[in-house]
């Protein structure tokens, strides 16, 4: 540590002194959420070099470049310049603009504290400020705060645009639907010739010919139609065709649905029928989740080969049917794309109620452990925490300021109320989100984990055995959801799983804390509300 606070001093000593060799690292980056931007990538850099250029002594080392939203700090050039100041590598990090390092403020506090703490100063070139002084640390974090109000503001404009647009019956923006083009002087779907044809054969063949969306799949790749992007169909892309209410002629967009915006490529009768047979055959599946409740994993595993969700499937023999659990990639684009192999859904389930049973019964000193770390992580945070709420509590003041301006403006006469009603609906949505993360922060900052006594653990193990032995499989998955929080597999023949600590009757019931019994010492956390904290 004295080390960094000496190389730190130095540096910051170094910078103002005239000659000094200082090294000096661009940041670039182009936002992908803003329209007709006056500042390009190559501009940034242009004007940045400039301004080296004036800075007696300084001299451009390395230059890091992204093109993305600075919505969150998720760029591959931002995190390598944040590993070569580690390293310490340049002595200044220079952008344009601070919304060009992010525009959320407490992401650019987080990457202020990293910068400081490895001994490099944050510069901008068109604003006056030095992060070396607790003035400069001020001005630029409310930089921060407008730029991640800016950003906030054109997020809105951009979800009301397109809300205006579906009233409209109007395309909003995205992919197109398979089988449509778009006249983009009246944004407006129109048939694809070509590709209508494929999607009349698709209702064709299942309404009119009763094949299912395997059989369909195969039956296009087989005579050489490809998808939109030229890649063969898949069953998944067939249900998705069927039950697009787009080629009816309506448009659906935030609970808006417009009938009659374009050209229908299917009647309605037709469409009709498809969706009566999708419900029989149970092919549907935005229905097939309300018929998992008989996996008791699901949304517990993940596939440890693409990373994706395993769901609860089936196969129909002769004298039974099979349950399984599969990767979702495997289910929809075959083993060539994820050869993880099927898992057995009823050894899966017994297995895991076992270890629940045994783990609640037995583990309380790994318990212990886990909730003392938790209370470990909970004060290593309470600094940031603390933070984070009074900049909730700072822009839900705003808010309410921006409310009642509406209100004294209805009131004077001054404004319609068709206007106040649409703003006041979206800052009164705003400022239930932010008392909703108060709450959560307030919550967060005076509670903390805690480990249950013997008695309420006696009790718990108490009900587990219950519900496992005589409870329905709705019990049983309930419980399940209560009290995994997910079920990994570190090898091909072993099971993970990661058990929530109960916590008692006066905190929320989505607080808890977490063990994992397959490691003894290092295996912990808690999960506060619904975000888990290892």
């Amino acid at each position: 540590m004295a080390t960094k606070t000496r190389n730190r001093k130095v540096r910051r000593e170094a910078l103002g002194e005239l000659g000094t060799d200082v090294r000096v690292a661009l940041y670039v980056r182009r936002s992908t959420d803003e329209e007709n931007q006056q500042y390009t990538s190559r501009v940034q850099e242009d004007r940045m070099r400039a301004y080296v250029a004036s800075q007696p002594g300084w001299r451009v080392v390395m230059v890091y470049s992204d093109n993305a939203s600075g919505k969150d700090t998720y760029r591959d050039d931002l995190a390598k310049a944040m590993k070569a100041s580690r390293a310490g590598l340049f002595d200044v990090l220079l952008v344009f603009k601070v919304d060009r390092l992010s525009r959320n403020l407490r992401d650019l506090v987080t990457l202020l504290d990293d910068l400081d703490e490895n001994g490099v100063v944050f510069r901008s070139a068109t604003e006056p400020f030095d992060t070396s002084t607790p003035m400069g640390r001020m001005l630029v974090q409310m930089l921060g705060m407008f730029a991640q109000f800016e950003r906030e503001l054109i997020v809105e404009r951009v979800i009301a645009g397109m809300e205006k647009a579906a009233e409209a019956g109007k395309w909003k923006g995205g992919r197109l639907p398979f089988g449509y083009g778009l006249n983009r002087k009246i944004m407006q779907l129109v048939p694809d010739k070509s590709q209508a044809v494929v999607v009349a054969l698709i209702f064709d063949f299942y309404t009119r010919d009763r094949l299912g969306s395997n059989a369909i799949a195969k039956l296009l790749n087989l005579r050489g139609l490809r998808t939109s992007t030229g890649k063969q169909w898949s069953p998944q892309q067939v249900l998705r065709v069927l039950a697009n209410r787009v080629y009816i002629g309506e448009l659906t967009f935030r609970g808006i649905t417009v009938e009659f915006c374009h050209a229908p490529l299917v009647t309605d009768h037709v469409f009709e029928q498809a969706q009566r047979l999708l419900d029989e055959r149970g092919e549907d599946h935005s229905k097939r989740a309300a018929n998992a409740s008989d996996y008791l994993a699901t949304g517990k595993m993940r596939c440890p080969m693409c990373g994706k969700a395993y769901i609860g499937t089936r196969a129909t023999g002769r004298t039974k049917t099979y349950r399984y659990y599969t990767c979702w990639t495997r289910s929809r684009y075959g083993t060539d794309a994820c050869p993880s192999p099927r898992l057995d859904a009823d050894q899966i389930d017994s297995t895991l109620l076992d270890s629940m049973a045994t783990f609640f019964r037995t583990q309380h000193d790994l318990m212990a452990d886990a909730v003392a770390a938790a209370q470990r992580d909970h004060a290593s945070n309470f600094d940031t925490r603390q933070d984070e709420l009074d900049t909730v509590n700072a822009e839900l003041a705003k808010t309410n300021a921006k409310i009642d301006r509406y209100l004294d403006a209805f009131e004077d006469g001054t404004l319609e109320p068709e206007d106040v009603k649409e703003r006041l609906t979206k800052l009164r949505s705003t400022k239930q989100q932010l008392q909703d993360r108060r709450d959560v922060l307030a919550y967060e900052l005076t509670e903390q984990p805690t480990m249950p006594d013997t008695a309420t653990l006696t009790e718990v193990s108490q009900h587990v055995h219950e519900v496992i032995q005589d409870g329905t499989t709705l019990q049983r998955k309930a419980l399940v959801e209560a009290l995994v929080a997910q079920v990994s597999f570190p090898a091909p023949d072993r099971m993970v799983p990661t058990f929530r600590v109960p916590q008692p009757p006066d905190q929320p019931p989505q607080t808890a804390a977490e063990a994992d019994p397959g490691d003894q010492e290092s295996a912990s956390a808690v999960r506060v509300s619904t975000r888990l904290v290892e």
